[in-house]
Parts: C-alpha cells; sequence; structure tokens
C-alpha cells in the first residue's frame, strides 16, 4: 500500500506554484492574474502544512498556513475593489490598460 509522504505534498505543491506563476506570466485579464497568485499562496500553504507534519515542527505550519489564508483573502478583497474601479473607468480590465493610470 502507497503511503502519501513528504515529496507528494511537494510535487503537487510544485505544480500548484508553476500553475500558478503560469497564470500570473501569461495573462492579460487582471482577474485571472489575481487567480494565479492565489495558486502561488496555496502551493505555499500546502509546503508550510507538510514540513509541519513531517518535520516534527508543532503547530506552526499550521498557522503560518492561516495567516497567509488571511493574508489572502485581504489581498482579494482589496485587488478585486482596484479591478472594478479601472472596470469602471476603462470598461476592461487587462494588464496592458493598466499602465495608462500613469497619465
Amino acid at each position: 500500500m502507497l503511503e502519501v509522504g513528504l515529496s507528494h505534498y511537494l510535487f503537487v505543491s510544485a505544480i500548484l506554484f508553476s500553475l500558478g506563476i503560469y497564470g500570473i506570466v501569461t495573462r492579460k485579464n487582471a482577474v485571472l492574474v489575481l487567480m494565479g497568485v492565489e495558486l502561488v499562496l496555496n502551493a505555499a500553504n500546502i509546503n508550510f502544512v507538510a514540513f509541519s507534519r513531517f518535520g516534527n515542527f508543532g503547530i506552526g505550519g499550521q498557522v503560518y498556513a492561516l495567516f497567509v489564508i488571511i493574508l489572502a483573502a485581504a489581498e482579494a478583497a482589496i485587488a478585486l475593489a482596484i479591478v472594478l474601479n479601472i472596470y469602471k473607468t476603462f470598461a476592461n480590465v487587462n494588464v496592458d490598460e493598466i499602465s495608462k493610470l500613469k497619465e
């Protein structure tokens, strides 16, 4: 019987992190970029919890993961407010159009 170990969690985390970075770099829609950032943060959470579980660090990893979840919720709320304001101003949410805010 196959037991799930630390390497399995790290593999899933690496896949999530790679997909998140791919989403951040290749997408022009601001909402999809935010989804990529959330994937990266979730990959970090998996690492925190996995190292906490398999490294015998107590509940430190879970505490850090909870802090990252709170941080991600605040980031999502603020970023979505900014995206809605950009949509109201420019009628689209392409990241390329955000550079026009300087003018």
